[in-house]
């Protein structure tokens, strides 16, 4: 488990290339926490962006409270993060995470799980390119896509897939016109990296 420090520094170090987060990014993990925590959740449900947290495993801690989060939560967060980036706002990206959460957690940790000196073997992935393929930078590419409602409207919670290869990727996309997909892998294997050159802090004012 990691301090909320420690996230955030790790987050800064795949996002902004500092050890130290910005303002800005402390912000936005700020409102995808708080988010989350709002929309509650029901165990009972048979909805998955009801029946579970996005960024926590059990019961969000109370405003005030530390926040402790496991690696698959980090990389959740970091995931956020990205689709904020690219236009959604938190309510959306909280609520495909939610979406995807069992099976993006099942991938995560199967992606910690692989060698990274096979994983990213540009000779490898070189060997392995098809003609007409995508050109990715490790072997064994994960993608979250996000997938069009009826409603042209980016607030609206799309459904969101996670896709292990191309072979699963292209169909979806030339069968639902996904709007655009996230490689997942990359991105894991630096933020738990990050997350190793981190140590926990007593909480101050700058962390909730």
């Amino acid at each position: 488990m990691f301090k909320r420090n420690q996230v955030e520094e790790a987050i800064a170090i795949v996002l902004e290339g500092a050890t130290e987060p910005s303002d800005e990014l402390r912000t936005r993990i700020k409102r995808l926490l708080d988010t989350d925590r709002a929309l509650g959740r029901n165990k009972r449900s048979a909805d998955p962006e009801v029946a579970s947290y996005a960024f926590y495993s059990v019961e969000a801690p109370g405003r005030g409270s530390e926040n402790w989060f496991s690696d698959y939560e980090a990389f959740a967060l970091l995931t956020g993060l990205r689709l904020m980036r690219h236009g959604w706002p938190q309510g959306f990206a909280v609520a495909a995470l939610r979406r995807v959460k069992s099976d993006l957690a099942l991938h995560h940790g199967r992606i910690l799980q692989q060698d990274p000196a096979v994983l990213f073997d540009q000779k490898l992935i070189s060997q392995q390119a098809k003609p007409g393929d995508l050109v990715f930078t490790n072997a064994d590419p994960v993608f979250l896509a996000i997938l069009p409602s009826d409603r042209d409207d980016r607030s609206y919670p799309n459904r969101a897939v996670v896709c292990r290869g191309q072979t699963q990727l292209v169909p979806l996309f030339r069968e639902q016109d996904a709007w655009t997909a996230f490689e997942l892998v990359n991105s894991a294997h630096a933020l738990s990296d990050a997350l190793e050159k981190t140590a926990p802090r007593k909480r101050g004012r700058a962390s909730e």
